[in-house]
């Protein structure tokens, strides 16, 4: 137990995982016991049977599955939002990094954004670019950008400024210096602003579809929550989870595999 408060002792990974399968079943234990006492209605929490019976009808029934082809909808959705945000966001926060001008001229726009209620701008948008698929990818592609950017600026300032001053001492050009210096030094950290955006667009992705999508999870959630559908509720909000995890851990993945070190 000396180690208990130390945040730089390493546990091993059987038993990392055997505290975190700990925690899950604890919550299913307190979930099943809620749901058998009593205290609310089936309606208000169904019970984790009810769940994962809801989950198989909506994954094969006569012949077709509903929950893949939602799920399939909204990974389009993201995927699509998030690519645009990253072509766009990581070359603009690379450029903010880079030059005080530049990032004194964006920040205003970008910054308090952050603190801001994007999902407030869904009306305006709806009104702005209809209630079709650029609309629920523009909103997908304003809440995650506004993330992205920032942290991908602040990354590239997080470089210690002797490897800026050591490629210009060598005859580096302003270009190469932001190219062969300062990107590939600050890539660990622009892999963790993508992580960040690519995670936000799923947080946005039950608004984005609420709006006359005909289908994705977003749109199963809220016609089953018009049905009373509770468990049908729950089983959606638990895939949304279960991929966004499943994105998550991915791109954890390709950081580990790609990017193994950090600048000190």
């Amino acid at each position: 137990m000396s180690n208990f408060w130390n945040p730089y002792a390493e546990i091993p990974r059987a038993k990392r995982r055997i505290i975190g399968l700990s925690a899950v079943l604890s919550v299913l234990l307190i979930w099943t016991a809620l749901a058998a006492s009593g205290l609310m209605t089936k309606n208000q929490l169904p019970s984790p049977l009810s769940v994962a019976q809801a989950m198989s009808y909506l994954a094969w029934y006569e012949g077709k599955s509903q929950l893949l082809v939602h799920t399939m909808w909204s990974v389009g959705r993201v995927a699509t939002a998030s690519a645009l945000v990253i072509v766009i966001g990581i070359p603009l926060g690379v450029l903010m990094g880079s030059s005080q001008r530049i990032n004194a001229f964006f920040s205003p726009l970008i910054d308090p954004f952050r603190s801001a209620p994007v999902a407030a701008l869904l009306p305006i948008m709806a009104m702005w670019f209809g209630i079709g698929e650029f609309m629920k990818i523009a909103f997908l592609f304003v809440g995650s950008i506004v993330y992205l950017t920032p942290l991908v600026r602040d990354a590239i300032r997080s470089v210690p400024e002797q490897y800026l001053v050591a490629a210009k001492d060598i005859g580096a050009t302003q270009f190469e210096c932001i190219t062969k210096v300062l990107v590939p030094l600050a890539m660990p950290r622009i892999m963790d602003a993508v992580i960040v955006g690519v995670s936000v667009s799923w947080t946005y992705i039950t608004v984005a579809e609420y709006v006359n999508a005909q289908e994705g999870l977003g749109q199963m959630i809220a016609n089953a929550k018009r049905l009373v559908a509770m468990d049908q509720v729950f089983a959606g909000i638990i895939v949304i989870i279960a991929v966004a995890l499943l994105t998550y851990q991915t791109l954890m993945w390709l950081k580990g595999r790609f990017f193994k070190w950090e600048t000190k």
